[in-house]
């Protein structure tokens, strides 16, 4: 799955600058890697803000970004390009990897441990002094643009005893690590994404916390911010607070009835 935003090369982007609360200085750092042509690697739970922050700073940076998000099937052609057929003969289509490669487009590989091993070694020689992309089917060596970047992401904790990267390919990146933040600062984030109140979200804050305490219980992915927005959006819509966070978060979570069961009385407990 691709999603892509490309402004003309050298533009300003004219969409409005993406929201993001930074914790730290992640923002520093990462403008301080492109500047150096380092590539950088996000690491942290599912909807902690990961790909928030890299909108956020390709904007502040004033660069194209192109996304995709990484799954089993995605493969070294996906990301490179391929010849394609037509009625007088065949043509070569570049792949999102190579167009920013191309444009000097900040690339952004959500979640790249769930793509094939070939995939990871495509990027190797875009992560060192050579920042060049090899394209074997058509001769080309390219060499990277000035502004490329390449970003990839994954989830340590969830991932670890699945998949995981090689020391090889984790030494060629600087790495970011991110987690949920502080619970005034979460707070902060609800109520300027959701439109809600300071009250309600704190509530969903504090639901969040306990949710995230049956991590030792067997629940495999603990509730993320950006479920916690998603129940107080509903809210604001009209709908009821405990039927709000049964729809956005403990239904899309498990589906284990023990589970299902310990988060619907934290709900009640929550929302007295």
């Amino acid at each position: 799955m691709l999603h892509t935003v490309v402004p003309p090369q050298g533009s300003v982007p004219s969409s409005p600058e993406p929201y993001y609360l930074p914790s730290g200085a992640e923002v520093s750092i990462f403008a301080h890697c492109h500047a150096l042509e380092l590539a950088v690697m996000l690491k942290g739970p599912t909807g902690c803000g990961k790909t928030r922050f890299v909108e956020h700073m390709a904007w502040k940076l004033k660069r194209p970004l192109i996304t995709i998000s990484c799954h089993d099937d995605l493969s070294a052609s996906d990301l490179i390009g391929r010849f394609l057929i037509r009625h007088d003969g065949t043509a070569w289509q570049d792949g999102p990897l190579t167009r920013a490669v191309r444009e000097g487009a900040i690339c952004y590989l959500d979640e790249v441990v769930e793509a094939r091993q070939d995939t990871m070694v495509v990027l190797h020689s875009l992560t060192d002094h050579r920042r060049s992309l090899p394209i074997d089917k058509t001769g080309e060596s390219l060499v990277a643009a000035p502004g490329f970047l390449l970003v990839i992401s994954y989830n340590p904790g969830y991932q670890r005893m699945l998949k995981d990267l090689k020391p090889s390919t984790r030494q060629r990146f600087v790495a970011l690590d991110f987690d949920f933040p502080p619970a005034s600062r979460e707070a902060a984030i609800i109520e300027r994404e959701s439109g809600t109140d300071h009250g309600t979200a704190m509530a969903l804050v504090s639901l969040g916390q306990r949710l995230r305490a049956l991590r030792d219980r067997g629940l495999a992915e603990v509730p993320s911010t950006r479920l916690l927005i998603a129940a107080a959006a509903l809210v604001v819509s009209g709908i009821p607070i405990r039927q709000a966070c049964l729809s956005a978060v403990v239904s899309p979570l498990s589906d284990d009835e023990a589970l299902v069961s310990a988060m619907r009385d934290l709900v009640d407990a929550t929302f007295v």
